[in-house]
């Protein structure tokens, strides 16, 4: 799985991800860095087959009307330390990974992985 992790969330989700064996890219590996578009960001989803993890709702818009970015992961906690990230992250991703299989967007929360359709 090919995931691209969004500017509100850290880079240690990204090398978390590609420790567990997913193809990763933080927005800072882009050449724009945090600073690049969201449409740039679905572009890249749709051409290289990426999975946006983000916090941003205008992320969930886009998909919900538009159908961009191709399949998204929507991290719903409010303010979480990146401890708790990776906690939340290290006891979902094989839920996540299963769910992508067949669903289009995901959220997670503090407590559970939501499979929306």
């Amino acid at each position: 799985m090919k995931f691209l992790v969004d500017a509100q969330l850290p880079r240690r989700l990204a090398a978390q991800l590609t420790q567990a064996g997913h193809e990763t890219l933080h927005t800072l590996d882009l050449p724009l860095g945090n600073r690049t578009p969201d449409a740039t960001i679905n572009d890249l989803s749709f051409n290289d087959n990426y999975i946006v993890i983000t916090k941003d709702s205008d992320f969930v818009e886009s998909f919900l009307l538009q159908g961009k970015p191709r399949k998204l992961l929507l991290v719903s906690t409010g303010n979480i330390t990146n401890a708790d990230l990776e906690v939340l992250f290290g006891a979902n991703i094989e839920k996540i990974d299963a769910g992508f299989d067949t669903f289009d967007f995901i959220e997670t929360n503090w407590t559970s992985v939501i499979f929306h359709s």
